[in-house]
């Protein structure tokens, strides 16, 4: 009798399938890998159902608590005002009215939902779950009979729906439905969404695909959404569709250029807010440049989709160009389809592109995208800090991404990365008391910079309301062999290994402000399993101890494995050094030559004007400056601050003088710094704020 894959809870259908083929692929990719690069990991590394995960750590559990009371309820309001969630009343013709919101505001209500949803798998709360079951039925409701479901094209344009892929966000938006259904049945059982989300999929599947329509997602997205449906239903449509959707990338001519000469002729001249639609379209995704009579617009000449990834086919690409949050959301995708299927030319698209951004184009806090033109990348070093753009959804992006490279490779260098993006980047984008956020994310600024409580596009506070609840996935790993503690932060974490034993790692820490972690493992009888612990690769002399006595385990690839047979109330002691460390940039970051930033631990830290008797443009740290951190339990909610002696130089007169001979250095007085963690600048009003220091000589 033939496997029956279709349906939800077919989890199992993964891993007896695609844990065959990629056994095969890793082979293969593994003889063609050149020293150096990546290879896809011989041990299958898989991430724990959240419901398995909890959190209780004296950093991180107060930002989850504002997320739950404070956050997503203020995300909900904001939606409700704009009219996004009025929308899917409108297009159900339950009431009337005009569309509110940005074009793609669905894809802000779903990813509430999906916030909301793993705040429930961890925190019964009988009326947000009331309020979620709320929302999917209006949802519900405004899904057209076949399956389709974009509030913005079925009240505004419904004569182009699948027509504008480019620009309309269908794409985008039904992703994040899909990752909201999977959410929502993971954490509560219930399928309401999630049949919501099928009936979507299925009209996706009968529209787009080989011998069907070509497809492309002009802000991808639904790329991994694809493999998480796959992953949650066992369907390998979806698992076919996103290797479609890949495949359609970079295609020459574009997709998007073939659809834009089947638009209809009308859309050229019609006008909104002074500008035609397909003029908007062409400037948001192609970049090109309007000629002075607008005759381009019926004959373009060229067609530049960088900005959308389709530059090139996608195993193909090794510079990361465009759209910062479009880039993570399509390596993303190319990683999960990667781990699903071996290929080995994702694979190694995949390596080059993220030392394209990792090696030339990221800040030193872990966030990408420099320029407010394209929000994304420019040209290699382009760092700038006053006008740096850093979009937050940006950063969040890293993290999915150098998690997906993780569990690709079993790499702890990716970890790295991911911990330095969700540490500093991503936790800057909120404010301490959970209403107000960066869209983007400046690494110095004056007075006139604070956050919003909102944008005309909210990508980000939504962002926010899905992500932090969801962190307790990239802390813990599995693989047939055991555990693996990836993240350090209080809680506990329990996984069913190979044999099925249930094994328990309950830890106790206050990192990020102190280097000593304590595990302590319970397993059903005693087992014989393998206890992988990140080593962090900015700590130098790490200790570890089983049950009170140094050990020194393998370490590989950046973490220590420890393999025995466990005993009841084992414990595994990790202290890792926090040393306060001066760094550098590439000289050809120009902004940041000659400068320093501080880094304690995964955290980089930053100098705020209200800690700073002078100006925060004349301090300079001296050479081999005695630096010391102390936590201060009353600032900030509880920070360990850097401090130290610094010069503050003199104010130069440069009146009437453009050039002039050079001066010696010359050190001025010496005045009392302090620097705070970057990820909590911002919380105490308007102010100067700088991450790189001038240096003397």
């Amino acid at each position: 009798m033939p496997m029956d894959n279709s349906g939800p809870n077919r989890g199992l259908f993964e891993m007896a399938v695609g844990a065959t083929v990629l056994a095969l692929a890793i082979a293969n990719a593994a003889a063609k890998s050149p020293a150096g690069q990546v290879s896809a990991s011989s041990v299958r590394i898989s991430e724990l159902p959240l419901k398995q995960i909890t959190i209780d750590d004296k950093f991180w559990s107060p930002r989850l608590e504002v997320n739950r009371t404070k956050t997503l309820d203020h995300v909900y309001k904001e939606l409700e005002s704009t009219g996004c969630i009025r929308n899917f009343d409108i297009a159900a013709k339950k009431t009337t009215g005009t569309f509110g919101g940005p074009w793609w505001a669905d894809s802000d209500v779903y990813k509430w939902i999906e916030g909301a949803s793993y705040v429930l798998g961890n925190h019964p709360d009988p009326e947000l779950e009331r309020k979620v079951d709320d929302l999917i039925s209006r949802i519900a409701a405004a899904q057209q009979r076949d399956g389709y479901l974009n509030t913005h094209v079925q009240i505004e344009e419904p004569d182009l729906r699948f027509k504008n892929l480019a620009f309309f966000h269908e794409d985008f938006s039904s992703g994040h439905l899909f990752e909201a259904a999977v959410a929502h049945y993971e954490a509560t059982g219930k399928r309401s969404l999630l049949d919501v989300a099928m009936k979507l999929a299925d009209c996706f599947d009968a529209t787009f695909g080989p011998g069907k329509r070509d497809g492309l997602s002009g802000h991808e997205g639904i790329e991994l959404a694809w493999v998480r449906l796959y992953r949650a239903t066992g369907n390998d449509r979806y698992l076919k569709l996103a290797e479609f959707y890949l495949n359609e990338r970079g295609k020459k001519p574009s997709v998007f250029e073939t659809e834009y000469n089947n638009l209809p002729a009308s859309r050229t001249v019609l006008w909104r807010e002074g500008v035609p639609i397909n003029l908007r379209a062409l400037q948001e995704h192609f970049f090109i440049r309007p000629l002075a009579d607008h005759s381009f617009l019926t004959h373009p000449t060229a067609f530049d989709t960088s900005y959308s990834q389709d530059n090139l086919p996608v195993r193909e690409q090794s510079v990361a160009v465009g759209h910062a949050v479009r880039a993570m959301f399509l390596y993303s995708g190319m990683a999960d389809v990667a781990y699903e299927t071996g290929d080995p030319q994702l694979i190694a698209a995949l390596d080059r592109l993220h030392d394209s951004v990792t090696l030339r184009r990221m800040y030193v806090t872990g966030g990408i995208g420099p320029s407010s033109k394209n929000e994304g990348f420019t040209d290699d070093f382009d760092l700038p800090n006053e006008n740096a753009y850093q979009e937050t959804c940006a950063s969040a992006g890293m993290v999915l991404w150098n998690y997906r490279m993780f569990k690709l490779t079993g790499d702890g260098r990716y970890v790295d990365l991911l911990e330095q993006s969700l540490y500093n980047a991503v936790l800057a984008g909120v404010s301490l008391e959970g209403k107000t956020f960066c869209y983007a994310t400046p690494l110095a600024c004056d007075s006139a910079f604070k956050r919003q409580p909102w944008f005309e596009v909210p990508c980000c506070p939504t962002t926010a309301a899905r992500f932090f609840p969801s962190i307790g996935r990239y802390a813990y790993s599995k693989s047939d062999d055991g555990i693996w503690v990836n993240l350090y932060m209080g809680g506990q974490a329990t996984a069913s290994l190979a044999d099925g034993k249930k094994v328990t790692v309950k830890q106790t820490t206050n990192y990020p402000w102190e280097g000593r972690v304590k595990l302590q493992i319970a397993s059903e009888g005693s087992d014989e399993f393998t206890l992988h612990l990140r080593i962090p690769g900015w700590a130098n002399g790490s200790m570890i101890t089983l049950n009170g006595r140094k050990i020194d385990p393998t370490i590989s690839k950046g973490f220590a494995n420890i393999s025995r047979r466990w005993a009841a109330n084992d414990a595994v002691e990790l202290n890792i050094p926090m040393s306060i460390e001066e760094l550098e940039a590439n000289p050809q970051v120009l902004p940041s030559r000659g400068k320093i930033a501080l880094r304690r631990g995964p955290l980089i830290y930053c100098l705020e004007q209200s800690d700073n008797r002078a100006d925060l443009d004349r301090i300079a740290l001296p050479p081999a400056a005695n630096l010391t951190a102390g936590f201060e339990p009353e600032l900030l909610g509880g920070v360990t601050v850097i401090s130290g002696q610094g010069r503050a130089l003199k104010p130069n007169d440069w009146s009437r003088r453009l050039y002039r001979p050079r001066h010696g250095p010359d050190g001025g007085e010496v005045v009392t710094i302090k620097a705070i963690p970057y990820c909590v600048w911002g919380n105490r009003g308007q102010q100067k704020m700088k991450v790189w220091m001038d240096t003397l000589e």
